[in-house]
C-alpha cells in the first residue's frame, strides 16, 4: 500500500504552467483590442492580479470581483478606455484554451492513480480550470474536482479540504497529502486541515521565514518517492503487477 491512499492537487503552478498560459492569453487578448504599451501593462498585470489573489486568500474579496477589479485597475493606471467585463471575458476564453501541462505531469498522474486517489482542489476559475485540465488530457485520473467558487470556501481555509474529504469518502487524514506551489494557499490551508503537505517549489524560492511543509520537491516526479513504497516503485510503468502486490 502507498504512504499515501489520497492525494490532492493544486492546479496552476503544480499541474499546469500558470505562467505560461497568462502571457499568452494577456498577449492574445491585448492584441485583440489593440492595447499600447503591451509588455508594461503585461508586466503590470501580473502585479495587480498576485495581489488581489493575494486578497482572495485573506478572505478579502470575492472571486466575481476580483476577475473585474484586476482589469479595472489596470486600465485606470494606463488610461486605457475599454470595458473591464468584456476584456476579462475575452482573457479568460483565451487562457481556458490553453493546457501548457509540465512536463511528464499526465505520465506521473497515471502511476500514481494506480496507487492512491486523485482529487484536485483549487481556487482558480471553475470554467478555466477544467476546461485546461481536459485539454491537457488530465481530468481522466481526478475522482473529484473541488473548485472554491462551487464549494463556497476558498484555500486556506480548512473548509475547501473538509468538503472535499468528505465528498470523496476519506476519513482518515494521515494517509492524505496536499501538493501545491502556493505556502499561503497550499501548505497552510492542508495545515488548517490536518493533513501533510509537499511543497512544490520549482523555481528554487528561498523558503527561509516560509511555513515548513512536511516535504518540499523541485520536480513533480519526486512525488512518487514520496507516495509510494519501495515495492510499488520497482513496479513503476507495469500497473498490472503491482495490482498483485
Amino acid at each position: 500500500m502507498a504512504y499515501y491512499h489520497c492525494l490532492l492537487f493544486d492546479v496552476d503552478g503544480t499541474l499546469l504552467d500558470f505562467s505560461a498560459s497568462e502571457q499568452a492569453a494577456l498577449k492574445e487578448t491585448f492584441e485583440h483590442y489593440g492595447f499600447e504599451r503591451k509588455k508594461e501593462m503585461q508586466a503590470r498585470y501580473a502585479e495587480i492580479n498576485a495581489s488581489l489573489w493575494a486578497a482572495l486568500e485573506r478572505g478579502e474579496i470575492k472571486q466575481d470581483k476580483l476577475v473585474i477589479q484586476r482589469f479595472e485597475m489596470l486600465f485606470q493606471e494606463f488610461q486605457v478606455k475599454a470595458k473591464p467585463a468584456e476584456v476579462n471575458e475575452f482573457y479568460l476564453s483565451q487562457l481556458a484554451a490553453r493546457a501548457d501541462a509540465f512536463e511528464g505531469v499526465q505520465e506521473l498522474l497515471q502511476e500514481l492513480a494506480e496507487v492512491a486517489t486523485l482529487a484536485v482542489v483549487t481556487n482558480g476559475v471553475e470554467r478555466v480550470q477544467k476546461k485546461r485540465l481536459e485539454q491537457a488530457g488530465l481530468t481522466k485520473y481526478f475522482d473529484g474536482f473541488f473548485i472554491s467558487s462551487k464549494v463556497g470556501a476558498t484555500k486556506p481555509s480548512r473548509k475547501i479540504f473538509d468538503a472535499a474529504l468528505r465528498e470523496l469518502g476519506v476519513e482518515n487524514r494521515e494517509k492524505v497529502l496536499m501538493i501545491g506551489d502556493s505556502v499561503k494557499a497550499d501548505i497552510v490551508g492542508g495545515k488548517n486541515a490536518g493533513l501533510a503537505t509537499c511543497w512544490c517549489n520549482f523555481s528554487g524560492q528561498d523558503s527561509a521565514g516560509t511555513v515548513k511543509a512536511t516535504y518540499t520537491i523541485e520536480h513533480l516526479q519526486e512525488l512518487m518517492n514520496i507516495v509510494m513504497e519501495p515495492e510499488e516503485l520497482v513496479n513503476v510503468g507495469n500497473p498490472e503487477k503491482r495490482h498483485q502486490i
